[in-house]
């Protein structure tokens, strides 16, 4: 990674955005969340890793194991915090896969059975018949 791309990484930088709030953190990565999220991703988050990394596939494995541990932790304090009655957990990789900022951040997103798309998954999309194609 060049030093320009992590000064002009928003994750990088997530201390100069004032919507940004840091939950908590380990020694390689820590857990965001922004106030600008409303509606259906009240109380979501991302954990990202410290070092710039584009994607999950470019994590170390020391990375990845921080990322499931402080899940876990998340997972226990959304419990109590936000009282959701499920979950989405997921990373997009690549434009194509719908990352829009190109440094790693696993979505935490609790769920509420109140919402209107409740029971419908991160994948439910992708299987809408507009989207169906063969290559």
């Amino acid at each position: 990674m060049h030093h320009a791309e992590s000064a002009q990484c928003p994750l990088c930088n997530w201390a100069d955005d004032p919507e940004q709030r840091l939950v908590c953190r380990s020694e390689l990565v820590l857990f965001l969340q922004n106030f600008r999220q409303q509606g259906a991703l009240f109380g979501s988050g991302v954990i990202i890793p410290l070092r710039h990394a584009e994607t999950v596939f470019d994590l170390t494995s020391d990375e990845i194991s921080a990322t499931f541990r402080l899940l876990a932790e998340i997972k226990e304090w959304m419990d109590t915090t936000y009282q959701p009655h499920g979950y989405n957990v997921g990373w997009n990789c690549g434009p194509v896969g719908g990352q829009e900022v190109m440094h790693a951040h696993m979505h935490v997103i609790p769920r509420f059975a109140e919402e209107p798309y409740a029971g419908r998954g991160i994948r439910y999309w992708l299987k809408q018949e507009p989207n169906r194609w063969r290559k």
